[in-house]
């Protein structure tokens, strides 16, 4: 797996796009409330994150909060806020994956409502999602912001740069922060797909040879090593 060693993101780029993503994603419905949590490693030791307790879709450049690679704040000043308890997640994700800049937090409706329904996002529909993503998987159920939240994702984001939070949401990670959001997107569209699909009368899969083609693609293309253009 490539290691990212920089150059880094400029700490304000990073910070103009973050507030555009959180927008997009509180325009989109993907975030409802002061859900979500979107995080860009802008250096070897640091993280920009989104605070704890704030809406996304009115976010301020500089409400958003400087951590260590544990999610600690070392933002300064008596108005700093609190990083979102559920950084842990993205923490063990910079760990698990060097290649990884950004990682995002989302509530997307329908893949989420997949999960409770225990509808897998993993079975071959979307050549696209197959090609670009090697399936969706969906994690085991942990609390959230619970340390066993960071433990499950673990298991899956190694090989994957999409992941379904049991009865909780979604997490998608790309070397930049728009690349992240724009996995989301695609989630959610499968997740739109299969559910018209159902309703239409039925879910057709694509043939086991063509599926296992697609994904033999996305393997050659480095699979979730995103340096080798795992994002699509």
């Amino acid at each position: 797996m490539t290691v990212c060693n920089g150059p880094w993101p400029g700490e304000q780029q990073v910070r103009e796009e973050i507030v555009r993503v959180c927008r997009l994603l509180w325009e989109r419905g993907y975030v409802a409330a002061t859900d979500g949590n979107v995080s860009v490693r802008v250096g070897p030791d640091r993280l920009l994150a989104t605070p704890s307790g704030l809406s996304k879709g009115f976010l301020e450049q500089d409400q958003l909060v400087l951590t260590d690679l544990n999610g600690a704040s070392v933002s300064e000043g008596p108005s700093a806020l609190r990083p979102s308890s559920e950084l842990r997640m993205h923490c063990a994700v910079y760990r698990e994956r060097p290649d990884v800049l950004a990682v995002v937090h989302a509530h997307p409706p329908m893949a989420t409502a997949c999960t409770v329904a225990g509808v897998s996002l993993m079975r071959p529909i979307l050549p696209e999602v197959l090609v670009t993503l090697g399936g969706i998987p969906t994690a085991r159920y942990a609390r959230p912001s619970s340390a066993e939240g960071a433990v499950v994702i673990c298991e899956l984001i190694r090989e994957h740069d999409a992941v379904l939070l049991d009865h909780h949401g979604s997490l998608t990670v790309g070397r930049s922060v728009f690349e992240a959001y724009l996995k989301l997107e695609k989630v959610e569209n499968a997740a739109l797909v299969l559910l018209a699909a159902g309703q239409l009368g039925g879910v057709r899969e694509l043939p086991p040879e063509e599926a296992e083609e697609l994904l033999a693609s996305y393997r050659r293309r480095g699979g979730s090593h995103l340096a080798h253009g795992g994002g699509g």
